[in-house]
């Protein structure tokens, strides 16, 4: 039977706050720029939770709300410069090895993400590893929390739940949706709370820093 390992895209596998800090850095300097992101993540679920409406706009929407409340503005002609950047996002370190690893010992990889598909296929590229399902938000018309990318996976894999696993940074967006299906969970934490700024009441399975120790730990949850 296939074992699946379900995955968060950003924040977990692609790291969203140095491309997305990065903008902010070059839009309106250093110094300001960890403050403006930490306020950034509190934002976006606000505008995702409004109604459905495609990633990009989320992002430029998020940006504006950002710009705005902090008094800044938006320099003329980069409303649009978050979803442009989206392709530049660099995977974390550890992950394309810890990835390859995964398939190499038998697993089945999928990534529920809340973007625009031509934007993942651009991240993919940048992962390196073949990965055998995505779904975005744009596919499902709806953003995690909701349950929709969890349904739409199982309705085009038909996975046993003993067998699969979902990993995400995020308590709030990931593993509590995931918890409320029933499903194992890992939190990659990477060395803080929930750096989402929405906390969850839920309890992962397990909690590592990065992926790097992810291929045993998922092997210990779901032997082969």
């Amino acid at each position: 039977m296939s074992r699946w390992a379900t995955f968060d895209c950003y924040g977990t596998l692609i790291d969203w706050n140095d491309g997305i800090g990065s903008v902010l850095e070059r839009l309106y300097g250093a110094e300001q720029a960890p403050r403006l992101l930490r306020r950034y993540h509190e934002l976006e679920p606000e505008v995702q939770a409004d109604r459905y409406r495609p990633y990009s706009e989320v992002l430029s929407l998020t940006l504006e709300r950002l710009a705005n409340e902090v008094g800044y503005g938006i320099p003329e002609g980069e409303s649009g410069v978050l979803a442009q950047s989206v392709p530049e996002w660099p995977p974390f370190p550890e992950v394309p090895r810890a990835l390859e690893e995964l398939r190499r010992r038998g697993w089945s990889l999928a990534i529920l993400s809340n973007i625009d598909r031509a934007m993942i296929v651009e991240s993919e590229k940048r992962l390196g590893v073949p990965i055998d399902l995505i779904v975005t938000a744009e596919d499902v018309g709806a953003y995690k929390p909701h349950h929709a990318h969890f349904e739409r996976f199982f309705e085009i894999t038909t996975a046993d739940t003993s067998h699969h696993v979902h990993v995400g940074a995020s308590l709030f967006h990931d593993v509590a949706p995931a918890k409320e299906l029933g499903l194992k969970t890992a939190w990659i934490s990477r060395g803080g709370a929930d750096s989402f700024a929405h906390t969850a009441e839920a309890t992962p399975d397990l909690e590592l820093v990065d992926l790097t120790g992810l291929p045993d730990a998922l092997d210990e949850l779901v032997p082969a």
